[in-house]
């Protein structure tokens, strides 16, 4: 059951990653043998024999497969960290052609009289949230402050972030939900102010047994702030995050947000800082 799900889960991965279904069918399937003719790859992964030519001329050309030309013909894939390297490579080009792409496109022209200062805007999962929280630690001026609520939040890549912060001369302020994920950010970053936050809602359990989790609270020069949480369902289960984002110094919506993580600092913060 493992074998066949994680066959699966493989060839939905390299649909994402580019190859049409009948190439990545043909691809699991030859690197689960050492060697295959088309008869053979037919009846590992339900292609169909004609099919298979197609998809196994496709993946020579993206340097996936490698041909002999005997008869019959044999085929076998690349190792898997060839194979991986070379699909990296393609999907760094296409990302990066769509990132100057994008960039020249020709801005819309219309209308739009926002104040915005007054919004706030949601958005999901951990990939996204992960990248605006990197993105915003990266525009932090004066003051950040980052209130963890679960322990995986903690990655290495914000770690990182948190260090270029404060090398450029931004007040570095981090609050943990207990003591040993303090201990962990402590020795992690020995010179940024830590503490065990006083935000007792940081975590709650509903009456249907799920639990909703703060999963980060991210204070950016006292105007800017994001906000994620995510659900964990009973036996664990962890559900996507969302956030909300806000920015502007008359933001209703940072203002209040601002006085509630002043409950949080007073350990580590001066008298006159919290607001």
């Amino acid at each position: 059951m493992d074998e066949l799900t994680n066959q699966d889960e493989a060839i939905e991965l390299l649909q994402q990653l580019g190859l049409k279904e009948y190439e990545a069918k043909t691809f699991v399937a030859l690197s689960r043998v050492p060697r295959a003719t088309a008869k053979d790859i037919s009846t590992i992964s339900e292609v169909p024999r004609t099919r298979v030519y197609d998809a196994t001329r496709v993946l020579e050309t993206k340097g996936l497969v490698e041909t002999q030309h005997s008869s019959p013909q044999q085929f076998r894939a690349v190792p898997v960290e060839e194979a991986v390297e070379t699909l990296r490579r393609e999907y760094d080009s296409r990302t990066d052609s769509l990132r100057e792409t994008l960039d020249g496109l020709e801005p819309a022209q219309f209308d739009e009289d926002v104040d915005a200062t007054h919004e706030v805007w949601s958005l999901a999962g951990d990939t996204t949230i992960s990248e605006r929280t990197r993105r915003l630690t990266e525009e932090a001026e004066r003051e950040l402050v980052l209130v963890i609520g679960h322990d995986g939040i903690f990655t290495e890549e914000l770690a990182a972030a948190l260090k270029t912060a404060q090398a450029r001369g931004v007040t570095v302020i981090v609050g943990t939900v207990n003591e040993s994920l303090r201990e962990h950010v402590e020795s992690t970053l020995p010179d940024v102010k830590v503490f065990v936050s006083g935000l007792g809602w940081l975590a709650n359990v509903g009456d249907d047994g799920d639990e909703t989790e703060i999963s980060r609270l991210l204070l950016i020069d006292r105007n800017t702030i994001l906000i994620s949480s995510f659900v964990v369902a009973g036996g664990g289960t962890r559900k996507k995050e969302h956030a909300v984002f806000g920015r502007g110094f008359d933001n209703g919506f940072v203002a209040i947000v601002r006085r509630l993580m002043a409950t949080g600092l007073e350990a580590v913060a001066d008298p006159g800082t919290s607001e």
